[in-house]
């Protein structure tokens, strides 16, 4: 009898009882609040060491550092032919930011919007609209090695752009 990929991957979850399960995730979360504290602590120290502004720090340091776990997970998805988990986790993770983490961060404490971050949101208007057009040029439904190539060269030229910009 031939086991599919699906049967596979359910032998290998381990069953947890509900309230080892609810230990876990209060436990995740506290090492959560913790380890963000830490990383923005961190990121204004470094700032100040380095003489650089908190923005860029924000937008590249701690950016990379909370996306770790979503890139682990789209690699993941990926090396399981599972493209539809990695796109959705892409998506989804920059429409929960924008939607419900401002959102409720800015419940908390109003905030001042900065013309400081036009650019930035330009920025992420061409990355979106490029990853739409992307998806129906080349193999169709498809983000080819090229590409992709293309978005990482992106990233690095907006990285030195920060960079300067603050320099200059």
């Amino acid at each position: 009898m031939k086991t599919t990929v699906q049967e596979e991957d359910k032998s290998n979850i381990k069953s947890l009882s509900i309230g080892k399960s609810i230990i876990f995730i209060i436990v995740g979360l506290c090492f959560l609040v913790l380890g963000g504290r830490i990383v923005v602590n961190s990121a204004v120290s470094l700032a100040q060491v380095l003489n650089i502004s908190e923005e860029v720090i924000g937008l590249t340091i701690v950016a990379v550092g909370t996306s770790l776990p979503e890139l682990v997970t789209s690699v993941t998805a990926i090396i399981k032919k599972k493209a539809d988990i990695a796109v959705g986790n892409i998506i989804g993770s920059n429409i929960f930011n924008i939607f419900l983490i401002l959102g409720i961060s800015t419940v908390v404490s109003p905030m001042v919007y900065s013309t400081v971050f036009n650019m930035d949101i330009y920025i992420l208007i061409i990355a979106t609209l490029l990853l739409f057009l992307a998806m129906f040029t080349g193999k169709k439904k498809m983000l080819d090695r090229w590409e992709a190539a293309i978005f990482l060269c992106i990233y690095a030229g907006y990285v030195v752009h920060l960079i300067v910009q603050q320099t200059g």
